[in-house]
């Protein structure tokens, strides 16, 4: 189905196609409609980057979209919490500088990582550490 360009009408067929799943999905127990539904199609070049992205490649366009998402609430005037799970140990050095200078104005950013090493220096802020289930500072 083609979908129309315009955000109200967008809109519209969204909560249309919601409602008419509505019934379907929770029989199910799952969301059979909305734009998490969709597929992505990402390009390196002319080639497609299933299957011919490298590993980097493939965590710099989810970091990427991500990113993006959390820029466009910011947009609308929300502040959202930047949540970054174990991204720095898959980055290299000169990705990791340009992602802790695009983050370092945010709010709140929750960074996790397995080895405390990966975190950049740069990104201050409390740390914490979590041994057999215990919380404590780092």
């Amino acid at each position: 189905m083609e979908l129309p360009h315009d955000r109200p009408q967008l809109v519209d067929v969204l909560r249309e196609a919601m409602a008419g799943a509505r019934d379907r999905e929770l029989q199910r127990g799952v969301s059979l409609v909305g734009p998490h539904r969709d597929d992505l199609h990402l390009h390196l070049g002319d080639l497609p980057a299933k299957g011919y992205a490298s590993q980097g490649e493939s965590w710099s366009y989810a970091l990427s979209l991500k990113l993006a998402a959390f820029e466009l609430l910011r947009e609308e005037g929300d502040d959202p919490v930047l949540i970054l799970d174990d991204v720095f140990a898959e980055l290299d050095s000169e990705r990791r500088r340009r992602l802790t200078e695009r983050v370092r104005d945010t709010e709140q950013v929750l960074v996790t990582a397995a080895v405390a090493e990966d975190i950049p220096k740069e990104l201050d802020g409390a740390r914490f550490g979590v041994r057999r289930g215990v919380v404590e500072d780092a």
